[in-house]
C-alpha cells in the first residue's frame, strides 16, 4: 500500500482538459511466459484493444458522479472490456518489477495470456490463490513448476506465499470497476483509504468544525478490519452493486482459504564474522529509501492498519469502507436529530444554518444549558471521534445507542471501556495529534472618571491542535534512535555506518522536510519539528564520532560544524583545503542539515478549510458534468444576451467577417461603432443564426456606406 498513488489524480485532469481524440497511453511492461498447459491462439490487437483503458475508467467516474444514485445491476461488460485489463497488469507489473515499458513492446503471449484470464474470469473458471496453475506469471517469476519436485510441491502448498500474481491483477480490474461507483456514494464524514483525502484532511477538518465541543467520544472498531464476516460484505455490496459476477468473485475471494501455516525447522544459527551484501537483480524493484522507511515508522495508530481480507488484497479497504458506509450514515442522522439552536448562543444561533454566526470561528464560550446543542463526526479507518456540545447525558445517551447498534449492524460488542467520553481540558488524541481547549484573557483597558485605568477580562476558550511529544518520542525509540523518556538521550544511527558523510547528510534532510510536511497543521509546529532536528542530528554527531573516532559528540560539532556540512575526514598528510577539493570537482559536496535552529522551521499553517470542501478530481468531475450539460449552456448565452455582452467564439467570428468585406483589419472599438452604425443597435448582442444573417444583409445593404466612412 505504500507504493500506491491515486488511481486518476493527474491522468483525469489531463485527459479532461485534452483532446479526447488522443487519449493517454496507457503503460505497459515486460513479457511473461505462457501458462503452463496452454496452446497459443491467435490474437489480434485491433480485436481487442479498441480504446485506452484510462479513458475507459474516466468515463466511469463521470458517469457515475453524473447519476450517484442510480441502481448498478449490470457490470460484467464492463469486465469484458480487454484495455482496462492491459491497464490493470501494467500497474501490477510496475509494482513488482519497479520498471515498465511501452504498451508498444508488450508480446503477444503476454497479452495472450492476458486474454485467457480474463476468459476465465467471466466464464467462472478462476480460483483464487493458485499456487501451481496460472494463466498469467509475473515476470520475476522464471520457476518452470511441471519440473518441481515433490517436496519443493509440498512445500509450496503448506507455507506463506505471496499473493499470485494473476489474483493481483483481477483485484486491480475489480477496483478500477467498483471504486467509481462507491465514491460518489460514500459520507462525506469518511477519510481514510479514499483518494484526495490524508490525516491532514482530517485534522483541518476537526479545527475548523469541533471548536466549541466539550465532550469527546472515541470509538476503535479496528477488530472489524481484521476480519468481518462474509455474510455481512456481501450483503454490504449488494445494496448497491447487484451484478452475479461481480458479487460471486467477491465472495468466493473472502471464502477461499488463505495458507498461513509455515514448516517449522530447527536449525543452528550459523555465527557471521561479516554480512554479504546483496546485489539486486536487473528486473528487482529497489527497496524503499531510508528516510522513507523511516518515515513509515512514524505512521499513527489510526493510519496504521490496512485491511486485507482473504485473497481481496487491494480490494480490501473500498470492501471496508463500504460495511462501515453504514455507521457513517447512521451517525448523519443522529447529528440532524440532536441539533437543537439556541437564539441565546452567540455561534450556533440559525435554526436554518448549522453555523448561524462565524465572525468566531474558533474563539467560542464554554457551554451551558442555554446554548446550543450540537455534535460532529469524523472517521479516518477503524477509528471514530465524535464532538458533542451539551451536558455530558446526552453523550452518554449517544454511546448507549451507538452501542446498540454495532452489536445489531456488526455483531461487535462494545462497553463503555470502549468508547469512552472525554473531557476536551484532558486532551484529546487522534492521529497523534492533541486536541485540547486553550482558555484566552483578552484584557480591555480604559480610562474612568478621575483618571483611573481599569482593565477587565473576557472568558473564551481556542481549540487547539497539538502534536504529541510523548508519541513522537515513542516512535523514535521504536527507531532506536534514542532512548529514555524524561530525558531522551540520542542514540547513533549505525545502519548509515557504510554511507559517506554527504549520502546520510541528504537522507535524514528528506527525512526532516518530510516531518515538517506532516506536522504542518499542528500548533506547536517549530517546537516539534525542533525536537526532531535535535534528535537526529545527535545521532548523527554520535555516529560520526563512533565512524571516525572523534570520541565525543562535541569534537564533532567543532570539525564539522553545527549543521555538520564540513567533511569530517581528510587525506592524512599536506591536502588542500576542502573549498579547493569542491572547486576543482575532486570533493563531494556536503549539504548541512536543515532545521537546526527555530527559526528556521516554517509557521503552522492556519490557511482557511472551506465547509464545502471536496478533493480536486472531484471538483473537476463536477465542473465538467455542469459544462456538458445543455441547460448551462443555454444559462450563460441568456445571461450574456441580457447584460449585451459578446463571447470570445462570436467576437472573432464577427471580426472575420469584417475584415473579409472591408480588406482591412479592424480593432474592437472600431468594429463595435462600426456594427453600431450599421445595425442602429447600442450593443453588440449574441443571438440566433435568423438574427446573424439578417445582420449580414444589413450589412451588404449598406456597404458602401460603410467603406466611404471608414475611407
Amino acid at each position: 500500500m505504500r507504493r500506491r498513488l491515486p488511481l486518476f489524480s493527474h491522468r483525469l485532469r489531463h485527459l479532461l482538459l485534452s483532446n479526447p481524440t488522443n487519449p493517454l497511453r496507457p503503460i505497459s511492461l515486460f513479457p511473461i511466459l505462457h501458462p503452463p498447459h496452454s496452446s497459443p491462439r491467435p490474437f489480434s490487437s485491433s480485436t481487442h484493444s479498441r480504446d485506452d483503458g484510462v479513458s475507459i475508467c474516466c468515463q466511469m467516474w463521470i458517469d457515475n458522479f453524473r447519476h450517484p444514485d442510480r441502481a448498478v445491476t449490470s457490470i460484467s461488460p464492463l469486465l469484458r472490456r480487454f484495455d482496462l485489463w492491459v491497464l490493470a497488469y501494467q500497474k501490477v507489473a510496475t509494482d513488482d518489477t519497479g520498471s515498465y515499458t511501452p504498451r508498444s513492446s508488450l508480446s503477444t503471449s503476454t497479452l495472450q495470456d492476458l486474454l485467457a484470464l480474463r476468459n476465465a474470469v467471466l466464464d467462472g473458471k478462476f480460483k483464487w490463490g493458485a499456487r501451481l496453475k496460472f494463466f498469467l506469471k509475473s515476470p520475476r517469476d522464471k520457476t518452470d513448476y511441471d519440473s518441481l519436485s515433490k517436496r519443493k510441491i509440498k512445500t509450496i502448498l503448506t507455507t506463506t506465499q505471496p499473493s499470485p500474481f494473476q489474483d493481483k491483477i483481477v483485484q486491480e480490474v475489480l477496483l478500477m470497476v467498483l471504486e467509481p461507483i462507491y465514491e460518489p456514494r460514500f459520507s462525506p464524514k469518511s477519510y481514510a483509504f479514499r483518494p484526495g483525502r490524508t490525516p491532514h484532511t482530517v485534522l483541518r477538518v476537526i479545527r475548523r468544525s469541533f471548536a466549541g465541543y466539550l465532550w469527546y467520544i472515541k470509538g476503535d472498531f479496528s477488530v472489524l478490519l481484521d476480519g468481518m464476516k462474509v455474510g455481512m460484505v456481501v450483503n454490504a455490496v449488494m445494496r448497491d452493486v447487484r451484478d452475479k459476477l461481480i458479487v460471486d468473485l467477491i465472495k468466493d475471494a473472502l471464502v477461499t482459504p488463505v495458507v498461513v501455516t509455515t514448516l517449522e525447522k530447527k536449525e543452528k544459527k550459523k555465527k557471521r564474522k561479516y554480512q554479504k551484501k546483496r546485489v539486486l537483480a536487473e528486473d528487482e524493484p529497489k527497496p524503499d529509501p531510508y528516510w522513507l522507511d523511516t518515515f513509515f515508522g512514524f505512521a499513527p495508530e489510526e493510519a496504521n492498519l490496512v485491511p486485507n481480507w482473504g485473497h481481496c488484497g487491494v480490494l480490501s479497504p473500498l470492501l471496508a469502507n463500504v460495511c462501515l458506509d453504514e455507521l457513517d450514515r447512521w451517525m448523519e442522522g443522529k447529528i440532524k436529530e440532536f441539533y437543537v439552536p439556541s437564539k441565546s448562543d452567540v455561534i450556533w444561533n440559525n435554526p436554518e444554518e448549522e453555523q448561524g454566526n462565524t465572525s468566531w470561528p474558533e474563539f467560542v464560550p464554554t457551554s451551558g444549558p442555554d446554548k446550543t446543542r450540537k455534535m460532529d463526526f469524523v472517521r479516518y479507518g477503524g477509528h471514530i471521534l465524535i464532538g458533542v456540545r451539551g451536558p455530558r447525558a446526552d453523550a452518554a445517551a449517544l454511546r448507549k445507542q451507538l452501542i446498540e447498534f454495532c452489536d445489531q449492524r456488526f455483531m461487535l460488542k462494545l462497553d463503555n471501556e470502549s468508547l469512552p467520553i472525554e473531557h476536551i481540558t484532558k486532551g484529546i488524541m487522534f492521529l497523534d495529534h492533541v486536541l485540547c481547549r486553550r482558555v484566552v484573557y483578552p484584557t480591555l483597558r480604559y480610562t474612568a472618571t478621575g483618571g483611573k485605568i481599569i482593565s477587565e477580562k473576557g472568558v473564551g476558550t481556542l481549540l487547539s491542535v497539538t502534536a504529541s511529544l510523548k508519541q513522537c518520542i515513542k516512535q523514535f525509540r521504536k527507531l532506536s534512535f534514542l532512548k529514555g523518556d524524561k530525558d531522551p538521550d540520542p542514540q547513533p544511527c549505525f545502519r548509515m555506518f557504510h554511507a559517506t558523510q554527504a549520502h546520510t547528510n541528504a537522507q535524514m534532510n528528506k527525512f526532516l522536510s518530510t516531518m515538517v510536511e506532516w506536522y504542518r497543521y499542528a500548533d506547536n509546529r517549530k517546537k516539534i519539528v525542533n525536537f526532531c532536528s535535535y534528535i537526529i542530528r545527535g545521532s548523527l554527531a554520535k555516529l560520526y564520532a563512533a565512524k571516525y573516532k572523534l570520541r565525543s559528540r562535541a569534537k564533532v560539532y567543532k570539525i564539522g560544524a553545527r549543521n555538520l556540512s564540513r567533511p569530517l575526514k581528510e587525506k592524512k598528510g599536506q591536502s588542500p583545503e576542502y573549498q579547493n577539493l569542491l572547486r576543482m570537482g575532486l570533493a563531494e559536496s556536503i549539504d548541512g542539515l536543515h532545521y537546526t535552529r527555530m527559526s528556521l522551521v516554517p509557521e503552522t499553517d492556519y490557511s482557511l478549510f472551506p465547509s464545502d470542501w471536496r478533493p480536486d478530481h472531484e471538483k473537476l468531475l463536477l465542473e465538467y458534468i455542469k459544462l456538458e450539460d445543455p441547460k448551462t449552456l443555454e444559462e450563460q448565452r441568456s445571461c450574456i444576451t441580457e447584460q449585451g455582452l459578446v463571447t470570445p467564439q462570436d467576437y472573432i467570428s464577427m471580426l472575420v467577417w469584417n475584415y473579409k468585406r472591408n480588406s482591412f483589419a479592424m480593432d474592437q472599438l472600431s468594429l463595435l461603432r462600426s456594427n453600431e452604425s450599421v445595425t442602429g443597435q447600442p450593443h453588440l448582442r449574441v443571438g440566433s443564426n435568423q438574427d446573424d444573417q439578417d445582420h449580414i444583409d444589413k450589412v451588404e445593404e449598406n456597404d458602401g456606406r460603410m467603406n466611404a466612412a471608414q475611407m
